[in-house]
């Protein structure tokens, strides 16, 4: 079987490397650098710590590559298990936290429920007083994307998977109701080249509603800019601490080496960049001074001796109910896109997923429950712990 995949992002590659694991001929293409899109801008979270019970599915399947992943694929990609640590400040979030922490263990993850001053064990700097209640799970922590795109890489390379960077589709092409290929354009091509495949995958994140329209179909991922500011804290922050979330305020931060910790959240408004090609990479300085008070009002790592080194933008890829878009959309077209930030983490299953839709049509590790068509029926999912 012949199938190209559109995206050279974590998710593109993991559905590459598994293809091309069983036995597919796989061409991946990618408009820019492999991971160069959303996944080289992430945070590198990677939790099972999720309200819905098909997130911590999806966590708990990809957490057996990632704790894996060098005996698997030969890199270390740096995965230091510092935990996830959720605060709650009103009983309404914490409530939800017991009913998480309920389903997450049900699943088989780790996490408990915790009080506020439990919390500071976790986190020495943190001030108890705003919150209510926290969840942590100690398996949960982050890594290195670039280098887990180094790794899937070079594993697809050695199953014959032909990668090719700064090659654009430009168009979608039908045989009747099903897709047969696509039309490709190199960065310094002067016309397109005509591919065709007996599927096509999409998982070009942030880009997919584009090409989804291009094979007549309308999905509902919209591109959001989230941003992410390296300091260095008035007080460093021990390594060993979790990366630490206020969710109701949406401030997080996490230790990087040296005392430096990133620091992030959303004050970005609500409303989507409708174009992905023409938003900021660069941090708003506005944005990471907000971001820097917002982490000094319940962590005392942070204040007004705090410097902001630098910081970056990406797009999340963002669907109405913050849970991804899975499956095949039309004959001949699988889609894997909308993660909602959690892309990254979701890659290893997700991955296993698609190869098993261009395989049989079927999946057994999530059924049907991240179809579009959930909107349509009115059964959107929730997923409160986005982060």
């Amino acid at each position: 079987m012949d199938v190209l995949v559109i995206g050279g992002g974590i998710v593109g590659l993991a559905a590459a490397h598994s293809l091309a694991d069983r036995g597919a001929d796989v061409t991946l293409v990618e408009a820019g650098s492999l991971g160069g899109g959303s996944t080289g801008r992430s945070a590198g979270g990677i939790r099972s710590q999720f309200s819905s019970r098909v997130n911590v599915e999806l966590s708990l399947a990809s957490k057996r590559v990632w704790d894996t992943f060098e005996e698997r694929f030969g890199v270390d990609i740096g995965f230091r298990k510092n935990g996830y640590l959720f605060l709650a400040r009103g009983e309404a979030t914490a409530e939800r936290f017991r009913e998480n922490v309920d389903v997450q263990r049900d699943l088989g993850a780790e996490s408990e429920l915790l009080t506020p001053a439990a919390a500071t064990d976790y986190c020495p700097g943190l001030d108890p007083e705003p919150f209510v209640a926290a969840t942590y799970n100690p398996e949960d922590g982050f890594a290195d994307p670039n280098l887990a795109v180094q790794g899937y890489a070079e594993a697809a390379r050695e199953l014959d998977v032909d990668i090719r960077t700064r090659t654009t589709v430009t168009a979608v092409h039908h045989d009747d109701d099903r897709v047969v290929g696509v039309s490709l354009r190199g960065r310094d091509a002067t016309g397109s080249e005509r591919h065709d495949a007996d599927c096509v995958v999409n998982a070009a994140g942030a880009w997919a509603a584009q090409i989804g329209a291009m094979a007549g179909v309308d999905l509902p991922i919209a591109p959001r800019r989230r941003q992410v500011a390296v300091t260095s804290p008035a007080r460093p922050v021990p390594e060993s601490v979790p990366l630490t979330v206020d969710l109701e305020t949406g401030s997080y931060f996490r230790p990087e080496r040296d005392g430096v910790a990133l620091v992030g959240g959303y004050f970005d408004g609500a409303d989507p960049d409708r174009d992905p090609d023409a938003y900021d990479e660069s941090m708003d300085i506005e944005w990471a001074a907000r971001a820097v008070e917002s982490a000094a009002e319940y962590a005392a790592y942070f204040g007004p001796d705090t410097r902001v080194k630098r910081g970056w933008a990406g797009l999340y890829a963002v669907t109405p109910d913050h849970h991804p878009i899975v499956e095949e959309s039309v004959p001949g077209l699988v889609t894997a896109a909308g993660f909602s930030g959690h892309g990254f983490q979701h890659a290893p299953a997700s991955g296993q997923v698609v190869a098993d839709l261009v395989g049989g049509g079927e999946t057994d590790l999530i059924g049907a429950s991240l179809s579009r068509a959930r909107f349509e029926r009115g059964e959107a999912l929730d997923e409160g712990n986005v982060a």
